[in-house]
């Protein structure tokens, strides 16, 4: 059996040109360096959101098999039930009953349960180890929920230094090492909160990006793509979108220096996660075993155009898994996006906007929710020398999340689900023959998420901002989705559209019109209703 080992890296909110190397501008040189030696994708998917996204990451079945169908909220009779139920089985519960060390870092966000240890916690899901929170964000400077095992650890977030993306980097650095000295092959599952909001970096770390985004969101839009162009990433298919029709020109913005301030602190969060995979990797060549290790990165769903607070803001406070009481000196939260609040600092907590999130998917439209290309598209980068993923290609045929479990299971020569387990069959396929060079024919995709839904079958995605129309696009030449061909080709869109019908039907999606309605009986019983 080959044993290599696996370090599976997952950022948060990441849009899919942020990185170097994907056309970013944000210094980034440790993804960069990997990215370029080894294999990366062009066109990866994830499902758009947080929780779906890492259920069907860590189980390869799409979420709505998995009890995941939204967030972690428990909707109860007639809804998701928001938690990781019992008829899948994740890869650490795989490869941890086959020999494998197994161990989390950062963001878990699958359990409906934050506070109280339960069946759908990572240590009873195949993690022997785990270091992080439980909840889907929050304080940089102290976390909620943040655990070590099952124990509350929310004490280490009172030492002034502890930041949590690098107290994320130095637990898996610490699990790797140990693991390493004990000769054991390991899976160490990174999930960083960077840079999902609040923008929260230090100062100096911001200071690094002093002037970059002066030149405003349009510039910086066609600076991306060029370098697209020039990585090999995307050619004359993907055409840069235009902005968001509800976003001013950056010659037109109000409060421009404060505008640049914002894209500089969510920078600084990307920056700073580069140096803690930077942490990672020194350590994976301190041990000798980085060649023999594959390294996977990629992001939980699109940039994301999330305005702060969400809601009222008395009520935003009170979301203790997210949002502290005060800072840990005593402070109050300016909880807000607006220009006299400059984001960075513990006591602030803003997003940067949709225009911003625009540069982050550029050359693609939309954002985190929606199943357009900017929601679900990410960067994809797999180096592992010793398995001959190096050379800097680029993987042009399409994939998505549910393919990366069969993919390891495949490398590993692991048995799925393994012995006494009785789940569902994996909905992927592995991506290992591409990953090597080999010709892979496109197979079809699927996605919905809170009634957003999308199909993909060469060379259409068939796509649907809901409640709206099924929209048609030539991906082979319109990858953008700049141009709507569904009148011109009504018999595709009635194929395609009963295609995604059965699959919905086959995976559990409940209609989004039956949620809205649970949603409206809660919220006349005065009961809580999760965010749309």
């Amino acid at each position: 059996m080959n044993r290599p080992n696996i370090v599976l890296v997952v950022a948060d909110d990441l849009g899919y040109s942020d990185i170097g190397c994907y056309g970013g501008e944000i210094k980034t040189p440790n993804l960069d360096r990997i990215g370029r030696a080894g294999v990366r994708f062009s066109q990866f998917y994830n499902t758009a959101r947080c929780s779906p996204s890492r259920a069907s990451l860590l189980t390869g079945l799409h979420p709505h098999r998995t009890g995941i169908g939204i967030l972690t909220y428990d909707d109860g009779p007639g809804g998701y039930p928001g938690t990781l139920n019992d008829r899948c089985a994740t890869i650490a519960e795989v490869l941890g009953g086959q020999g494998y060390a197994t161990g989390l870092s950062g963001k878990w966000h699958l359990s409906s349960s934050l506070w109280e240890a339960e069946e759908s916690w990572p240590t009873r899901r195949g993690f022997q180890h785990f270091y992080g929170t439980i909840s889907g964000c929050g304080s940089y400077y102290d976390p909620g929920t943040l655990c070590r095992g099952e124990q509350d650890a929310s004490a280490d977030a009172q030492d002034p230094s502890f930041f949590y993306t690098d107290a994320i980097a130095e637990d898996a650095a610490a699990f790797i090492r140990e693991k390493a000295e004990a000769q054991s092959p390991f899976f160490c599952y990174v999930a960083f909160t960077a840079p999902h909001w609040p923008l929260h970096a230090p100062d100096e770390d911001v200071a690094r990006y002093d002037g970059v985004y002066d030149v405003g969101w349009d510039e910086l839009r066609e600076q991306r793509v060029a370098r697209q162009r020039e990585e090999g990433l995307l050619g004359d298919e993907s055409p840069l979108s235009e902005r968001d029709p509800s976003q001013p020109a950056w010659a037109d913005a109000e409060h421009r220096e404060w505008e640049a301030k914002r894209m500089q602190a969510y920078a600084a969060q990307v920056d700073r996660m580069d140096r803690g995979i930077g942490v990672i990797l020194d350590e994976l060549a301190a041990q000798g075993i980085a060649d023999d290790t594959i390294v996977i990165f990629l992001s939980d769903n699109g940039g994301c155009a999330e305005e702060l607070p969400q809601g009222d803001v008395e009520v935003f406070r009170t979301r203790r898994q997210s949002v502290p009481a005060k800072t840990r000196d005593g402070r109050e939260l300016r909880i807000g996006n607006y220009p006299d609040i400059t984001p960075g600092p513990e006591d602030t907590y803003a997003s940067y906007g949709r225009a911003w999130a625009g540069l982050s998917n550029t050359p693609f439209r939309f954002y985190k929710r929606w199943v357009h290309e900017g929601g679900i598209a990410t960067p994809l980068i797999v180096h592992w020398p010793a398995g001959g993923l190096t050379g800097g290609k680029i993987v042009t045929t399409p994939f998505q999340l549910t393919d990366v479990v069969p993919t390891l299971l495949e490398i590993t020569s692991a048995e799925y689900p393994g012995e006494g387990r009785d789940v569902a069959p994996l909905d992927g396929r592995s991506m290992l023959p591409a990953l090597r060079g080999e010709e892979s024919a496109p197979a079809a995709l699927y996605w919905e998420h809170i009634g957003n839904a999308a199909m993909r079958q060469e060379p259409w995605k068939l796509v649907r901002e809901f409640p709206g129309e099924w929209e048609l696009y030539d991906i082979a030449t319109d990858r953008s989705e700049l141009h709507d061909v569904a009148g011109e080709h009504p018999e595709v869109v009635a194929e395609l559209s009963a295609a995604w019908e059965a699959w919905a039907n086959d995976v559990g999606v409940i209609p989004r019109e039956q949620i809205l309605k649970l949603y409206g009986e809660r919220a006349r019983q005065g009961l809580p209703v999760q965010g749309t």
